[in-house]
């Protein structure tokens, strides 16, 4: 793995990356979460694990308080990091790809929600893995070009997020975001 070659973009407000994302020191790292928050495989369990037992108690106060039948699709919710070097966690919930009706739509609300809750904490810098690419089925090309869209979208129009990453855990899923994303193009 090789967390030394980075791409930037947007005037380096944005920043793609190979690496592990319960390593980054930021203001929020956003888990790609199910709907109970109660931790699962990849991105998700590796938060709960690295993150320890405050991450999940938090989790389950959300999910008695506010969503007891579990976090909506595309929603997004905001815990400590506990252990980890970031300061929150952004859970949010990508859409399973062959289950959903609406499986654009879905995608961009967890990218546009999870910055929306940043800037509503007053936090600054945020780092998202590849939301739904894994076991829930999104083609990571068309996942690539739907999250560069909302994320560029979201900056044009917010002068206070100053860091966005992606982070991928393998150089080639790095490369197939890259040749995707729409950040250049207007």
């Amino acid at each position: 793995m090789n967390g030394c070659l980075m791409h930037r973009f947007l005037s380096n407000r944005v920043i793609v990356k190979s690496g592990d994302i319960t390593n980054e020191k930021v203001d929020a790292i956003v888990n790609a979460a199910n709907s109970s928050l109660l931790g699962g495989g990849g991105v998700d369990g590796a938060i709960h694990r690295a993150g320890g037992c405050s991450i999940l108690e938090e989790c389950r106060k959300i999910r008695s308080t506010r969503y007891p039948d579990g976090l909506p699709t595309g929603e997004a919710v905001i815990t400590t990091a506990g252990n980890l070097p970031s300061k929150y966690v952004i859970h949010t919930v990508g859409p399973v790809y062959s289950a959903s009706s609406q499986p654009e739509a879905e995608l961009k609300n967890c990218y546009l929600n999870s910055l929306a809750l940043l800037k509503k904490q007053g936090l600054r810098s945020i780092v998202f893995p590849a939301i739904s690419t894994g076991v829930y089925g999104y083609p990571k090309e068309e996942a690539a070009a739907i999250s560069s869209l909302a994320v560029r979208q979201f900056l044009e129009t917010d002068d206070t997020i100053e860091k966005v990453v992606f982070i991928f855990y393998s150089l080639s899923d790095m490369d197939v975001f890259i040749k995707n994303q729409k950040f250049a193009q207007l």
